[in-house]
């Protein structure tokens, strides 16, 4: 019985080269731009989502129409700020998440595949060193290692 295959493809190493050359520079010409957060930091941030888009533009207007609402406290210029950035940076979130998704599904698939594989051949070394196979021997020895099972501790 033959292994399914459900990907095969060969990615040439000039267009991951190219790729990746292309994503650094997104990478460094946005840098000056991009603000990194810790975990405790992202957990603290009220977030902003599909739902609240709506509702932070509706605000922008009705700061247009009615500002004697603002806060003292409160920098509508600094807003105003904020909000162009989350209506630029969407798009780029977007086609990023996307592309990550279908790299990581690829790569996911790629390396599921390569590794049943693995796992199928290891068993014909196992099953050919259980046999005698003399050639067999030392690949055995060598790929058991990373097969063998630990032991574990005998409970008191």
């Amino acid at each position: 019985m033959a292994q399914e295959n459900q990907i095969s493809i060969e990615i040439p190493q000039e267009l991951i080269d190219q790729v990746t050359a292309k994503l650094q520079e997104c990478k460094t010409v946005l840098a000056p731009y991009l603000q990194a957060l810790t975990s405790d930091d992202r957990i603290g941030l009220p977030k902003m989502g599909d739902k609240s888009v709506p509702t932070v533009q509706k605000i922008k207007s009705y700061m247009e129409t009615n500002p004697e609402f603002i806060p003292k406290y409160l920098s509508k210029e600094e807003f105003l700020k904020d909000e162009v950035v989350v209506v630029q940076l969407t798009p780029i979130v977007n086609i990023v998440r996307q592309l990550y998704s279908d790299v990581d599904d690829t790569l996911m698939l790629a390396g599921s595949e390569a590794l049943k594989a693995s796992l199928l051949y290891y068993g014909q070394v196992r099953e050919a060193d259980e046999k005698g196979v003399a050639s067999a021997k030392p690949i055995y020895e060598d790929l058991k290692k990373r097969f063998a099972k630990k032991r574990q501790k005998k409970s008191e």
